[in-house]
């Protein structure tokens, strides 16, 4: 997957997590968990478009780490969120699905990175 395709593939994450933030009832519960949701998941986009633009290496690398502790918390949300009774797990599971995805890409190229960065030294 090239890194447009992966800024493009963050950026839908991001618009269909707006789309359950809109589903959630508004209960403090709903207001709490769907902004927590909706700054990580908008997060995971923003911070791979920075990364993409990092002028070095260990710039990139560092970028990656928060995309990567995004996408996961914006996973802990969605869990948190079907757990809790607070949207139907049916509605949920694409979502979680994906941002499984996202975790396990980003977790294997900042794993990568970390090989590379051995094999050189």
């Amino acid at each position: 997957m090239t890194s447009e395709e992966l800024k493009d593939r963050t950026f839908k994450f991001s618009l269909s997590i707006l789309a359950v933030f809109r589903q959630l009832k508004s209960t403090d519960e709903g207001r709490i968990i769907g902004r927590q949701l909706l700054r990580s998941s908008s997060s995971v986009a923003a911070n791979y478009r920075a990364a993409c633009r990092a002028r070095s290496k260990p710039e990139f690398y560092a970028k990656l780490n928060i995309v990567l502790e995004e996408a996961d918390e914006s996973l802990f949300w969605l869990e948190y969120a079907r757990e809790g009774g607070i949207l139907e797990k049916e509605l949920l599971s694409p979502y979680i699905s994906e941002s499984l995805e996202l975790v396990k890409i980003f977790s294997a190229s900042r794993s990568k990175m970390r090989q590379d960065k051995s094999q050189n030294q």
